[in-house]
């Protein structure tokens, strides 16, 4: 399991309704609530992000294949929108994507770049099929815990919490190895490397144990 993002996006709200802080590798933005739902209004809301993604990958991509041909189009503008139908228990959503070149071009020079439009990478996230995994972390004790360590680091698993996202074997295979016994091999990597795999645990499970707990 390999991520996109090498550092994910991290979101924060406080008491302010309903501003959100959204971090990612570069920066700050905000995202909030129109003011009709009550909020201020003060950056783009979800359904706003989400359709960004997708003007923002289309154009991205059009971009690079049209530069690749050496076509001179100098501007592509996109605009996205989305509605939804109910039948029954049923939603559908339609997400509408509308490409225009305020220049004039021919007609199967456009039809071309719709077709590479539909295959930019969010829109085949979009239609295709999508699994969301959401955990929670917990830092409270609970009743068993497994201590793996060497001099340098102290590995400390907490069973009932590991709901097996996948990232400590997957990204760090050689400390983290289910067919191994034990399991977890804290001389498979540096003390560091291991901290900051531990430290990509979503629920709690793996921690690392503070030397001056080992002292007490």
């Amino acid at each position: 399991m390999q991520y996109k993002l090498d550092k994910p996006v991290h979101g924060t709200i406080g008491t302010e309704k309903y501003k959100c802080v959204i971090e990612w590798r570069n920066g700050k933005l905000i995202a909030d609530e129109p003011v009709n739902n009550g909020g201020k209004d003060e950056g783009p809301d979800p359904y706003t992000l989400l359709l960004s993604s997708l003007a923002t990958c289309t154009l991205v991509t059009l971009r690079m294949y049209i530069d690749r041909k050496g076509w001179n189009i100098p501007e592509i503008a996109v605009k996205t929108n989305m509605f939804q139908t109910k039948q029954g228990d049923e939603t559908t959503t339609y997400i509408d994507r509308d490409i225009s070149f305020p220049q004039p071009l021919p007609a199967e020079q456009k039809d071309r770049l719709l077709e590479i439009a539909l295959h930019c990478p969010i829109s085949k996230i979009l239609e295709g099929e999508i699994k969301i995994r959401s955990f929670v972390y917990h830092d409270e004790e609970v009743d068993k815990n497994i201590k793996y360590k060497n001099d340098e680091v102290t590995v400390v698993w907490k069973p009932e919490l590991c709901k097996h996202s996948g990232r400590c074997v997957t990204q760090l295979p050689q400390v983290f190895n289910l067919k191994a016994h034990p399991w977890i091999n804290v001389n498979g990597a540096d003390a560091q490397t291991i901290i900051d795999q531990v430290a990509k645990c979503p629920t709690g499970a793996l921690s690392i144990q503070p030397k001056i707990e080992e002292t007490k």
